[in-house]
């Protein structure tokens, strides 16, 4: 299999389970944290964001979808007009931009704010904060969701 394809078939697995990841999140975990009251939301974040933002595959999956579809379009550099190349170039795009500046230079310090908060004393602007919380998460799930297709039809019409 030559090199391109490798690249691809990884931007699909890393983009995949990313996206995986952030299905859970947006789908599950967010109507869950919306039901719940300040200081609960607040003593839930002080559980699973430093768990969350430490995780080996968080770090693994952002990088991999960031170097795999490099790789993968350093490969296809003699056919930079073609489908695959495009395709992989918005997907890395993508990546780059609605994952890892999102995730940041947005999320990260929006995180620092949340964990911050006294439980027993929410600031008066905490809806806005969580609100923003669940927009950064979709944000980037849309971006891994948009990337993880372009990815995949590259690899498929690049096949």
């Amino acid at each position: 299999m030559p090199v391109e394809e490798w690249g691809l078939v990884a931007s699909v697995v890393f983009s995949g389970t990313f996206s995986g990841l952030l299905v859970m999140r947006t789908t599950i975990l967010h109507p869950m944290m919306r039901s719940m009251e300040g200081p609960d939301f607040a003593r839930f974040l002080r559980s699973f964001l430093p768990i969350a933002r430490r995780a080996p595959f968080n770090s693994v999956a952002v990088l991999g979808m960031v170097i795999a579809p490099t790789i993968a379009l350093i490969a296809l550099g003699d056919e930079a007009g073609g489908t695959p190349f495009i395709l992989t170039a918005i997907g890395l795009a993508l990546t780059t931009i609605g994952v890892f500046v999102v995730s940041r230079w947005l999320s990260e310090p929006n995180y620092d704010v949340m964990l911050a908060w006294d439980p027993a004393a929410m600031p008066a602007d905490w809806c806005a904060v969580r609100s923003r919380y669940f927009a950064l998460n979709w944000v980037r799930a849309a971006a891994t969701w948009v990337a993880f297709a372009m990815f995949l039809t590259a690899l498929v019409d690049l096949l």
